[in-house]
């Protein structure tokens, strides 16, 4: 699990399909990783985008990256309720303590009364023809959509009601010590 463990600060890095960097995030602690997962929380992370520009998040997260699976989730503990930020992204890998991933567009958001909204078409429609992403990869970015969904229907993985706090009290602990 690329030596990494519980307390170890990480950055994470998304990436385009051209192989350009997106965004920077400044900060990841790490709360869990497994065969199947890493999960990271941060407090008004500084995120910095492709041309430079930075700002903080809002709110505290809790991000849960997979080996397999193509998006990962964000859990964001905002004053008015937990809300999901979701991307449709390559699995993850570690090298030199970042957490990368290629970012495919789509995003599905997830708002605490349950409803759900699939963000950014025009953009992937976009970015699809003009990084040609190809026939294999429209197919799974489709297809793990629909998982995502799916997983949130049934209030499963990511979405189980409580993990995400949960894993906020590990974070608030971990700080504290």
């Amino acid at each position: 699990m690329d030596n990494i463990k519980i307390g170890d600060k990480l950055e994470i890095h998304c990436y385009k399909h051209n192989g350009k960097l997106h965004q920077v995030c400044n900060e990841a602690i790490v709360l869990d990783v497994d065969l199947s997962k890493i999960v990271v929380a941060n407090d008004h992370a500084k995120l910095t985008e492709a041309d430079g520009r930075s700002y903080r998040a809002k709110e505290p997260a809790i991000l849960i990256f997979y080996k397999k699976n193509w998006f990962n989730v964000i859990g964001q503990l905002k004053d008015f309720g937990l809300f999901y930020y979701c991307n449709i992204a390559t699995p993850y890998i570690i090298d030199n303590n970042i957490i990368k991933y290629i970012d495919y567009d789509l995003d599905l958001r997830v708002f605490p009364d349950g409803g759900f909204k699939i963000l950014d078409y025009n953009e992937y429609n976009y970015h699809k023809e003009l990084m040609n992403y190809p026939p294999e990869i429209q197919m799974i970015i489709k297809s793990e959509l629909s998982k995502l969904i799916n997983m949130k229907r049934e209030n499963i993985g990511p979405f189980k009601p409580g993990l995400i706090n949960k894993y906020y009290e590990k974070y608030q602990e971990l700080k504290r010590n």
